[in-house]
């Protein structure tokens, strides 16, 4: 099918062969996803439809769009993260047809203009990732509001933003946790957070990684796969950890525990995974070591007090792409990696696409399951549906040639019967 060129605001049309070429490698490694396409091909779920996407706009999330598009919708992407946009994918996926108002090293009032812009198609439905579309639709654009029938967040830290909004009264739509699906997070948080944030720091500083301390900031899934893949490259860990359930997860798992305060003093490599602000602060500067790199791994780069840093150092200076030096009055220097953003897509290319292929299919399913029942949900947050949530992980095992044993109807008896 012949596209016609979107109107966009991106930074280079040109730069779309380079992107394309990004965009078919990873399809050949996205089954569900392209099972997904043909469906959606054939039976049109979405057409008629305005859908408003901001999630990472890289090869993987233009793919899911132009399926979204093929589906019948009219889409519009933004970028969640001004340094995670890759321009020559968001240029190819614009001469693919959809409209795109995202580039690499967004300014602040940029990305605010670029989540407007995505917004003006008025959307019916939103993909979000880490609740910036919500939260505009919900103060500066309420005038959209009527006419959002519900959407879809990805990640835990918009899913909390959403969960407030609920407990409050304020949701004005329902909105699907795909975050928190099984399908997701134990995947997508754990295996594909712990690849790409080494893969990012690895290519960002050229340094080895075994036989150094590393010091990971929260054990949820993502902190999980952090810290074990940071085991399996050689590393020493210490976890830092407010939750004392997730504290004795990682005690169990063979990793040390301990305070920040503590741990500032012996990592090598700090990485943020909590979503929460400050975790790593003025009171932890001064006591780490000299040459220590700070990274993030949570949605906002608000997790490494960047304020506090630059306050203290007496000097900073860009060493190489990705990496910023302060300079302390002692002489001792810090790193800072992908300016406290994201580390896994700042300076890489996100998850494995295999793993987002699972994510996506979750995101694609949730938006057509919405479709049909939008019109019965209120403005609260609902889990994936768990039928769907099952759906995606049986097409995941058929991709992989697998098969995996399926309950007898005795058994199925047996597991919901109390008098047996």
């Amino acid at each position: 099918m012949e596209s016609k060129e979107a109107v966009s605001t991106i930074k280079d049309i040109s730069l779309a062969a380079s992107g394309q070429d990004k965009i078919d490698w990873v399809k050949g490694h996205m089954p569900v996803l392209a099972a997904i396409r043909e469906n959606f091909l054939a039976e049109k779920p979405f057409a008629g439809l305005r859908i408003t996407v901001c999630l990472h706009l890289e090869a993987k999330t233009a793919w899911f769009a132009q399926i979204l598009a093929e589906g019948g919708a009219q889409a519009a992407i933004c970028g969640s993260n001004p340094l995670s946009t890759q321009d020559d994918v968001a240029a190819a996926l614009t001469r693919g047809g959809v409209e795109v108002h995202a580039w690499h090293g967004a300014t602040p009032a940029e990305y605010d203009r670029h989540l407007e812009e995505a917004l003006s198609i008025r959307p019916d439905y939103v993909i979000d990732d880490g609740g910036d579309l919500v939260h505009l639709l919900h103060t500066g654009r309420r005038d959209l509001l009527p006419g959002v029938k519900g959407g879809a967040e990805e990640t835990t830290t918009g899913i909390l933003r959403l969960r407030r909004m609920a407990a409050e009264k304020a949701l004005r739509f329902p909105m699907i946790a795909v975050n928190d699906a099984r399908s997701k997070f134990l995947f997508d948080n754990r295996y594909g957070t712990g690849q790409s944030v080494w893969d990012g720091v690895m290519r960002t500083t050229n340094l080895v990684v075994a036989g150094k301390t590393v010091c990971v900031v929260g054990y949820g899934w993502c902190g999980k796969g952090v810290a074990l893949r940071a085991k399996g490259l050689g590393a020493r860990v210490a976890v830092c950890e407010v939750d004392p359930v997730k504290a004795n997860e990682a005690w169990m798992d063979g990793f040390e525990v301990m305070p920040m305060r503590q741990a500032a003093p012996l990592a090598d490599v700090f990485i943020t995974v909590t979503g929460n602000k400050n975790v790593v602060g003025a009171e932890h500067f001064p006591l780490m070591k000299n040459g220590a790199l700070l990274a993030n791994a949570g949605h906002f780069d608000v997790e490494v007090d960047k304020t506090a840093l630059a306050a203290l150092a007496t000097g900073r200076r860009p060493i190489k792409p990705g990496i910023e030096e302060f300079a302390l009055p002692d002489g001792r220097r810090l790193f800072l990696l992908a300016e406290g953003r994201l580390v896994n897509l700042a300076a890489g290319d996100g998850h494995p696409a295999e793993v987002m292929d699972m994510s996506f299919a979750l995101q694609a399913l949730a938006l057509r399951y919405l479709v049909d029942h939008a019109a019965d949900l209120s403005g609260e947050v609902y889990p994936v549906p768990k039928d769907l949530d099952d759906r995606v992980s049986a097409m995941r095992l058929r991709a992989l040639g697998l098969e995996i044993d399926v309950l007898t109807p005795e058994q199925i008896s047996y597991l919901a019967s109390w008098n047996v």
